[in-house]
C-alpha cells in the first residue's frame, strides 16, 4: 500500500528538492559554491526578503484576528447539521486564484468599483492599489480560509463539560477563555499560522497583480530568476535561504506546540 505513495514522494517531493539543492549549490560550471546563497545579503535581495516576512507576519496576525472570533461563532452556533454555512467560507476557493486576485484589482484601482462608489457618494477616494496595503489585503482574502478551517476545528472539538466544568469551579469569561479555551485549541491556531505563513511568505502573483509590478517580494526575484533572466542557479540559491526561514517558523511553532501540550 505504501509503494504508490513512495513512488509519489520521490517524483514529486525528493527529486524537485534535490534539483533545487543542486542547481543553488553550484554554479554554472557545476562546481560546488555558496554565493548563491549568500547573495541574499546584497542590500535589494535583503530588502525583499525583509518586506516579504513582514507583510507575511502582518497578513498572519490579520488572518488570525479576523478567524478567531469567527471560529468562536461558528462554534457555538452547533452547526452540524448546517454545515453549509462553513462551506460558504471556503467557497471563494473554488474559484481560480489568479480570478480572485485579478477582482481585487477591479475593486481597487483608480477608477475601480470602489472608488467610483466613493465618487458617487462624494467622499474621498482611496489610493490603495499597488501599495503594501493593497498586497496584505490580496494575501488576507486568499489566505483566511487556511486559518478559519483549522480554528474552527480545534474550537469545535474542545469538550464542552470542560468550560462548563471550569465555570462551575468559580473561573470567569476571561479566565476561561484564558486557561481553557485558549490552551485546548492552540493546535489549530499553531496550524493556521503555518497555513497562512507559508504562502504568503513565498507569494508572487498577489504582489506582481496587486502591487504593480511596483513592490518586489522575495518570492517575485525568485519567479523572475526562473522565468526572465534564466538563473537557476540564484533562483534556486534564494529558494534555499526561504525553505531556511519555513523550517525555522515551523520549529518554532512545534516546539510552541509542545510546550503548550505540556
Amino acid at each position: 500500500m505504501a509503494s504508490p505513495y513512495i513512488a509519489w514522494a520521490i517524483i514529486f517531493i525528493v527529486v524537485p528538492l534535490c534539483m533545487v539543492f543542486y542547481y543553488g549549490l553550484t554554479n554554472s560550471d557545476g562546481a560546488f559554491t555558496l554565493d548563491n546563497i549568500a547573495t541574499i545579503i546584497k542590500p535589494g535581495y535583503l530588502k525583499a526578503l525583509k518586506r516579504s516576512i513582514i507583510l507575511a507576519i502582518i497578513s498572519t496576525l490579520v488572518c488570525f484576528l479576523l478567524s478567531y472570533p469567527l471560529g468562536m461563532i461558528l462554534a457555538s452556533m452547533k452547526l452540524k447539521k448546517n454545515a453549509y454555512i462553513v462551506t460558504l467560507f471556503i467557497l471563494p476557493m473554488w474559484m481560480n486564484f489568479l480570478l480572485r486576485t485579478l477582482t481585487w484589482m477591479t475593486l481597487l484601482e483608480g477608477k475601480g468599483v470602489i472608488n467610483t462608489v466613493l465618487e458617487f457618494m462624494h467622499l474621498p477616494t482611496l489610493n490603495i492599489i499597488n501599495t503594501n496595503s493593497a498586497i496584505v489585503l490580496g494575501m488576507v482574502y486568499n489566505f483566511l480560509p487556511f486559518m478559519i478551517l483549522p480554528i474552527y476545528n480545534a474550537l469545535n472539538r474542545i469538550d464542552e463539560n470542560v468550560i462548563n466544568a471550569a465555570r462551575d469551579l468559580g473561573a470567569g469569561t476571561v479566565q476561561t477563555f484564558l486557561r481553557i479555551t485558549l490552551p485546548l485549541s492552540m493546535p489549530g491556531i499553531l496550524s493556521g499560522i503555518t497555513m497562512v505563513f507559508i504562502p504568503a511568505l513565498t507569494t508572487f502573483a498577489i504582489s506582481t497583480m496587486l502591487g504593480g509590478s511596483k513592490i518586489l517580494l522575495i518570492g517575485n526575484i525568485i519567479e523572475q530568476e526562473f522565468t526572465q533572466l534564466y538563473d537557476w542557479h540564484l533562483g534556486s540559491g534564494l529558494s534555499i535561504v526561504l525553505m531556511i526561514f519555513i523550517i525555522l517558523n515551523m520549529i518554532i511553532e512545534n516546539l510552541s506546540d509542545n510546550g503548550g501540550n505540556n
